[in-house]
């Protein structure tokens, strides 16, 4: 049964890894549904976060295949519940309709989001959470008032578990390398 997985990609730095990660997931057909690259807590270590939507078998193939390129360190697949995670969202709307009502303000506040900027012509509203939530905000915004600029950032997670000690796996794989040495 399809359901939606985190999959966590800890590498080197190097150009064209992506293209050979995301080449991994066209091959098999998996669509990626967000995608996040950052630095890691690691200096010189960076995380890849994909989010996609397929069978456990499926995303188990796909991690043996991402473990094989050789500037990936490690790989791990998770479930959303093993995870904590959260996306932001930026939404325009027209100045307008702030200071015609108190409605803009009222959803605002009731979503969680906050106001980062405010100009003559157009306010610009922040809000992070799960994608049904940024989702929400928009439809009840674009509805009454009209978003004339929506978008949404890739995932960022971390997991609930001790599993994903990078570090750790690092000293390990450090000193097997000097012992080959």
């Amino acid at each position: 049964m399809k359901q939606e997985y985190i999959i966590t990609i800890f590498s080197e730095d190097n150009i064209g890894l992506l293209s050979r990660i995301t080449i991994i997931f066209t091959r098999r057909k998996i669509n990626i549904d967000s995608l996040t690259v950052s630095e890691s807590s690691i200096s010189g270590i960076f995380k890849f976060i994909i989010v996609i939507n397929d069978t456990a078998d499926r995303v188990e193939k796909v991690v043996g295949q991402l473990e094989k390129i050789v500037d990936v360190i490690k790989v791990y697949a998770n479930t959303n519940n093993e995870m904590v995670f959260q996306e932001i969202a930026l939404y325009k709307v027209s100045t307008k309709f702030l200071f015609e009502s108190d409605k803009v303000e009222t959803i605002i506040r009731n979503s969680g989001a906050r106001i980062l900027e405010i100009t003559r012509d157009y306010v610009v509203i922040e809000k992070t959470g799960h994608t049904e939530e940024t989702q929400r905000l928009f439809e009840e915004l674009n509805s009454s008032y009209g978003v004339t600029q929506f978008i949404r950032s890739g995932r960022v997670a971390i997991t609930k578990s001790s599993i994903e000690k990078l570090s750790e796996f690092l000293k390990e794989r450090d000193s097997m390398l000097e012992q080959i040495d």
